[in-house]
Formats: structure tokens, sequence, C-alpha cells
């Protein structure tokens, strides 16, 4: 594991297949596909340069030069390795040697970057438009003021900043006209087009419309001093946004008890776009929305206004009994459509006890690469710390950047199906795009309208080269390359390129249909070498957070998918494809040291709250794969299999088995499961913390034990974005649920032992045990 660590570090990708099966038919027997999961814009090693001059690409495929490219220093000639066209180095390239390399050459600078002259910054300064949810209680309204006065004392001086807020009206408050407060206020039912917002804002007024051509900003129809009147530097306008945040109110309107507040979310979002579409297309603006409860009201309406109306759930929508939702995800498609077009990022924070819509709205702010937070509350720890973390400067800053455009290049035996993550397709289809779509499909182009250090996608490949004799024989080059660029706005202003060049190895099995024949029976040793070679390469990590991305796309795109029966039958042909065993002998089979933790990371994925969705509403599990959909390898594999610390007098911390066996009554339990934090305190340690005796200086070594995994817990919160949920809680206790529900019940209410031996589960799921006898008995057959 640890050489796919070190390639993580160099380059930001895991793969599960790192030699990579190199024909369509032993691509489809290795299951998993062939994939990559890139981490764009993680932070580089101390030693790559930056390059400050453009970058040399292939005249042919456009690829950037790499260390993989060979060249001839006489001729001064690179040859491209994805189209090996011969290109000529220019002139400033003349004293090219053995001896004297330019960087990008270097065989450790396999992903470098460059960064664009001073002149080419951009000119306009990040935007923020805040959109705030006035209906909600006065307790409410009180800590979202709080928080955005926070966010606007925090955000860069020459950042330009707007707000709107949003009740059974939608008001966009004037922040250029500081004496007197000035709103333009449009009805939450009725929709307005991006023409008929300039003219009722006042936008022609002193400077008239021109004739012909679309108005977006200063360069094309409108004026600085009409723009400055919504959005305004943070220097200036900080005044006059207290001013108006100190006046907010409770939305006025009355609410009979048996209805819902009028809230018109989509409205206000749909103005929000089209004003920054008015005023700074092209530029790095965020649209950062707080809502508080359902859309009630026009369009993105996704529940009537009475009570007796339930929200729609995950049954209602499996049966297609939800009367508002295709209508509002239909809407919601076409906000992401000309966000993307505007390059604009919408940022979700939904805080309520009930459902809001982030199932519906999930597709704008995945489009966008948008950030999203769900929480119970406005003054809910988990909103506070994660809106605090999107301003920070330092060693936790989220490093958000804006306007990419992420491109990929690769062997010509390689096609690109997709892409599962926060991007959209630019629609850019090629010769290298799959008529097989996975994600965002057809096309080699994306656009990541907001990204960070940690914003990770999920390519997935597809393999076409046909099985034939020559196949079989590996030519002289048996590598597939693939290039990712990524050319984006850094926080600085200034555009930048990343580029990663990689290089597999790749094999192929016997070409011959006679010989496919022995492949269960390893009786032919071509395919015996075949999978060897295959198995060295396997990263079951990456293989985990793969399964987990495509298992959620299936399920949010394919009607009647069986998300259990998927998943085991993948595992099932997995081990009998990969496993070594003697036929119909469950008791032969044994995994590779490659693959032994993967039936694990499998048997934990489905029991997840990505593919189990019961006591789980839509917007929580939209929530989860949203968050899935754009993390790394590591913190994947966390939400997927949490991971489990052990604290005792015995023995220093030490990682414990997710297992009920692992609960002990001297002992304290740390979890994390990404989404969730548990401190779990064993019923001794729990009846000697109330007792007091941690305050008493002769249980000093107690008092460090109970402080321990706090100091733990308080590591991963600082760190983790969005801020997960921090449970305290003691065993047989109510909260102790959040722990229960993630561990192995190897022991159950109905296991033959007695409960006070050892703690029990009342759950009538497998155990991981029952699981594999079963996996090795169906996997041998």
């Amino acid at each position: 594991m640890t050489e796919f660590l070190d390639l993580e570090t160099q380059d930001g990708v895991r793969m599960p297949w790192n030699v990579i099966p190199g024909t369509k038919h032993d691509s489809s027997n290795a299951i998993i596909p062939v994939s990559a999961l890139y981490t764009p814009l993680k932070p580089l090693p101390s030693t790559t340069p930056t390059l400050p001059y453009a970058p040399l690409r292939c005249r042919n495929c456009r690829a950037v030069l790499n260390p993989f490219s060979i060249v001839d220093f006489a001729s001064k000639i690179w040859i491209c390795p994805f189209c090996l066209y011969r290109n000529h180095f220019p002139p400033h390239y003349h004293s090219i040697s053995d001896d004297n390399l330019p960087a990008e050459l270097y065989p450790q600078c396999t992903t470098i970057e460059y960064e664009s002259s001073p002149a080419e910054r951009s000119s306009v300064p990040p935007v923020f438009l805040f959109v705030v949810d006035t209906c909600v209680i006065e307790e409410e309204v009180g800590f979202l003021k709080s928080s955005v006065s926070q966010a606007v004392g925090l955000l860069p001086e020459n950042s330009l900043v707007g707000l709107i807020t949003f009740g059974t009206y939608v008001c966009v408050h004037e922040l250029g006209f500081g004496q007197v407060p000035k709103v333009y206020v449009f009805k939450g039912s009725k929709e307005v087009t991006k023409d008929q917002i300039m003219e009722q804002m006042g936008f022609f007024v002193k400077r008239a419309r021109p004739a012909t051509g679309v108005v977006a900003g200063v360069k094309d129809g409108l004026s600085q001093e009409s723009i400055s009147r919504f959005l305004l530097p943070a220097s200036e306008c900080e005044f006059a946004m207290n001013s108006i945040l100190e006046e907010l109110q409770k939305d006025p309107w009355p609410v009979p008890t048996d209805q819902r507040a009028t809230r018109c979310t989509g409205m206000a979002l749909s103005i929000a776009a089209h004003l920054l579409g008015a005023c700074v297309p092209g530029s790095g603006a965020r649209i950062m929305a707080f809502t508080g409860g359902p859309t009630t009201e026009g369009p993105g309406t996704i529940i009537g206004k009475n009570l007796s109306e339930p929200v729609r759930s995950h049954k209602d929508l499996d049966k297609d009994s939800a009367p508002y939702y295709h209508k509002a995800v239909k809407f919601y498609e076409g906000l992401a459509k000309q966000l993307v077009h505007q390059g604009h990022v919408l940022d979700l924070f939904a805080c309520a006890l009930d459902q809001v819509g982030v199932a519906e709205l999930k597709v704008a702010v995945e489009r966008t690469g948008g950030l999203v937070v769900l929480a119970e509350s406005f003054g809910h720890s988990v909103f506070k710390d994660s809106f605090k973390r999107v301003f920070q400067s330092g060693d936790y800053d989220l490093g958000l950047s804006s306007n990419g455009i992420f491109e990929v290049n690769c062997s010509k035996d390689i096609r690109v199906q997709g892409i599962i993550g926060p991007c959209a397709s630019l629609e850019k289809k090629g010769p290298l795009s799959s008529e097989t779509v996975i994600g965002q499909g057809n096309t080699t182009a994306w656009k990541m309208c907001g990204l960070d250090k940690a914003t990770s996608l999920c390519l997935v490949f597809e393999m076409v080269k046909k099985d034939s004799p020559e196949a079989i024989d590996q030519s002289a080059n048996s590598q597939f390359y693939f290039q990712f660029l990524t050319y984006y706005q850094h926080s600085s202003g200034q555009m930048r390129l990343r580029t990663t060049t990689l290089s597999r190895r790749w094999v192929a099995g016997p070409g011959s249909i006679q010989a496919r024949k022995f492949v269960i029976f390893y009786f032919c040793s071509d395919v015996i070498v075949l999978i060897k070679d295959l198995i060295s390469g396997f990263d079951q990590e990456a293989a985990a957070a793969v399964m987990a991305r495509l298992v959620s796309f299936k399920m949010e795109t394919e009607a009647e998918f069986d998300p259990i029966r998927w998943l085991d039958k993948s595992l099932i042909h997995l081990c009998s494809r990969f496993g070594e065993y003697q036929k119909e002998s469950p008791s032969s089979f044994s995994l590779s040291p490659r693959f032994s933790i993967f039936p694990q990371f499998i048997f934990h994925l489905r029991r997840s709250q990505f593919v189990q969705v019961f006591n789980n509403s839509p917007d929580e599990t939209a929530y989860f794969r949203m968050i899935l959909n754009r993390e790394n390898v590591a913190n994947s594999v966390v939400m997927i299999q949490p991971s489990l610390i052990s604290y005792s007098f015995h023995s220093t911390p030490e990682p414990a088995l997710l297992d009920v066996a692992a609960i002990s009554a001297d002992r304290i339990l740390l979890l994390d499961s990404y989404f969730t934090i548990v401190v779990f305190h064993g019923s001794t340690i729990a009846q000697w913390r109330k007792a007091g005796y941690h305050h008493q200086p002769e249980h000093v070594v107690f008092a460090q034990l109970l402080q321990a995994p706090h100091d733990d817990a308080n590591a991963i919160l600082k760190e983790r974005f969005p801020a997960p949920r921090l449970v305290i809680c003691d065993q047989h206790g109510s909260q102790a649920r959040f722990l229960l529900a993630k561990l192995n019940p190897s022991a159950t209410y109905n296991s033959d032992m007695r409960a006070s031996e050892k703690e029990i589960l009342f759950t009538d799921d497998v155990s991981f045990e029952t699981f594999l006898d079963h996996l090795q008995r169906l996997a041998v057959q």
C-alpha cells in the first residue's frame, strides 16, 4: 500500500489497477473498471517548481511536454508519447541538452504547474453573493446574522459582496446607497428573466441599453457605477452590510398554524444567478445560499404549504409518487447549466430539522463544484465551524479556486467514459470519448466552476483494444499514458495550468478462444502470469472508493437497480477470478494480501449510508453522496469503513477491530465515520467519570486517559470539511447507537452466548464471518 501512497503524494492519483488489463476482454473480466481518482489541486511537494512560462504543447494532440516524451537533443525534436508526433522545440529551448533539461522533463516532475504572466491576472476580484432565508424563527435569524457578519469581516478587502434575502418575496439589497436602505422586491411565485431584472433594478437609467448583443459586465453594456450598487468591495460595504443585517427580521408574512411558511428558495437563486450573469460573467463568483426549510413557492418547489402533506421520502421517489420532484430537478438542471455557462458556483448551507430540498438542489451544487453543509440549526457547531473554515486562511484553509477547465489525454487504446464528481461536461466529443457514458461523459473536457485542495474526481476508462494475436505480443512500449490538465484561477487571481502525466504498464491475456476456456482452472500459463501481474498492481482502497461512487451513481440513475445484488455479484466474480482455491472446496479459498481487505470494504459498503437509505431522508442521502463524490481515497475509505481507536490503562491508543467485541467496560473508543465522531466510554469508565475521579490529584492517569480521545477528536475536527458532528456517549446510553450502528454484529441477541459475557447487538444483519463464509462458498463453484 505504501507505494500507492507515494504515487498519490507525487501526483494526487490513485488507481484500482496500477497494472492495467490491456484488452476489452481482460478489462471486463477484471470486474472493477480501469479508473483513476485524481485530486487536481492537491498541494505539491515543496521541491516541485512552479514554472513562469507557457507550456509546450504537441501540435497534433495538444498534450503537454512531459518526462515520458522522447527527446532528440541533436535535432531539437521531441516525440509525443500519446500520438507519436514529432515536434520541434521553439527557439527559447535552444540550449536544451542531456545535462540541461527544463523542469518539465525531470523524471520526478510528472506533476508540474505553469503560471500565467501578471498581465493575464483576472481583473475581477472574487465575488460572494449571500442569499439568506428569513423564513426561520428569530433565534435562527440571529445565528445567521452573526455568521454572515463574521464572514464579511474575514473576506479579502477587495472581494465584491452582495446580499439577497428571501421569504415570501425576494429582496435584493442595494449596498452602494448607504444613506438609506434600498431594496428591490420580486414576487416569489412569478419567474422573471434576466432582462426584466435589469430593467426593474434600473441598470439602464443613466446609460442606455445596447441595441444588440448580450449585456454582460462592464465590457458589454453595463457601467461600473450600476454594478457597484449591488456588488461592493468588502472594505467599503462592511458598515452598510452590518446595518442591514442588524435590522434584518424574520419574514413578516403571517403563517397559518396548519401551513408551512411561504419560501421561494428557487426564485432567490434564479435572481442571484441572473444578477451575477449580468454584472460579473466569467469571474470567480460564489452564490452562498442559506436555507432553513423546504421551498413551498415558485420554481423549485418541493412540497405544498399544507402541513398535512408530508415531504417526499425514498419510498415516494421509488414509486414515482413525489409530485414536485421531477419539476424541481428540471428547474435546478436549468440553473446549473446557466451557472456553468457563467462560470459561477452555488454553495449550499442547509440547516433545519425538516428536509429543505438538498436532493433537488444536488445537481446545481455538484455541477458547479459548490460546497454543501447539512446541519440541524444555524447555531449548531457543524454549520458554524464549517462556515468559518470557508474563509479561514493559514494551515487549514480550503484553498478555494475557480473557473477551472479539466482535460484528459490518453493512449489511443483507451476511451474516457466519464467523470463522477463535482464538474460539468463541456460536450467536447472527440476520438477519446467513449460511447458508453458514466457520470459526466461524452467529452474529454469538463468545467469546474469551483474547486479546492481536496476536490477529487473519479475518471472511468474503457479499453478498446480487441483480443487478437497482436494483443498478446506486447510491444517494446507496453505502457499506457494518461495526462490530466487543470487550467484554473488561483485564489491570487492568477491563471495557472497544472499538468499530471502518468504511465502504467498494461498486460494482456491469450487472444485465442480456446485458451479462454481454461481461465478459471488456471491451466493456461499466460493467464496465470496475467492474473499475477494484475494482482501486483491492485490498490484495494482505491477500488473500494471507485465502487462506492459507482454504486451511488447507479442507484440514482438506473430504475429497479438492486445495489446489494450488484455489489455481491461483483465481489463473487472478483474473488472467483483472483482467488486461489480448489474447485468446490471453500476451505481451500484464499486471497492475496493485495485483495484480502477488499471483501471487508464491500461488507461495510453494503451497510453504509450510501447504499442503505432506510432511516435516512432523500436530503441526507443526497448530502452523503455529494461529499463522497468530491473526497479523496483516504476520506472515502473512512466513510465506507470507519476507523476505531481504543484507549485503555493497559496500552497506548491502538486501532481496534470495527466489531462489537471491541466494546469493553474499561475502554474508551473513538469512532471516526467521517460525518460523525463518537467518543464512547465503557460502563466502568463512565461510572468513574460521573464519580469525579478525574478531578482528584491521585487519579491524574485517569484524567489523561479521559482527555486523550478528546484531543484526537479535536485534531480531526480542525482539519475536516464539512465539520463532523461530535457525539460523546456512554455504554448503554441512547447515543451509543451512533457507534453500535457501525460495528460488525459478531454477537447478536440470537447468538449462542449469554449477554453477561459480552456486549450484544439487537440486529438481524449478518456478521462479517457469515458474509465471508457465503462468499467463499459461491466463489469456488
